[in-house]
């Protein structure tokens, strides 16, 4: 058995992490998509990194634009993902404007989604700890 590669660990991949994300979070909105995230404990080594799934249903167009979807969006995670340091689980869903959007756009709103679901999980650490 191989070991998982760097980006499947910066993945959500089953159900049940997701449908755990939708119910401990709130629905939060960026201009071109939505987005739900949640701390996780950081008992597990493993589980210190943040992990990123996408929603792209088919109401987003045929097969080919939806994968399109995906593709550019996982490029722009993976350039902005050192952003995130936080051991969080975040969903994002995007519009279907975004099959149109410029790609630096799109890498700018996911900076800006990482950039504030940082600084909130930077805040819920420190109400914990004080």
């Amino acid at each position: 058995m191989t070991a998982p590669s760097r980006s499947s660990i910066f993945r959500l991949r089953k159900h049940a992490d997701y449908q755990r994300v939708y119910k401990s979070s709130r629905k939060q909105f960026a201009k071109q998509m939505s987005y739900f995230f949640t701390l996780r404990a950081s008992d597990d080594v493993q589980l210190t990194t943040p992990r990123i799934g996408l929603t792209v249903g088919k109401v987003m167009g045929n097969a080919v634009d939806r994968n399109r979807i995906k593709r550019r969006m996982r490029e722009a995670v993976r350039r902005n993902l050192p952003a995130l340091t936080a051991p969080v689980d975040v969903v994002l869903h995007p519009r279907r404007s975004v099959i149109d959007l410029d790609f630096a756009a799109l890498d700018r709103e996911i900076a800006g989604i990482f950039r504030t679901i940082q600084k909130a999980a930077e805040k819920s650490t420190t109400d914990q700890r004080g």
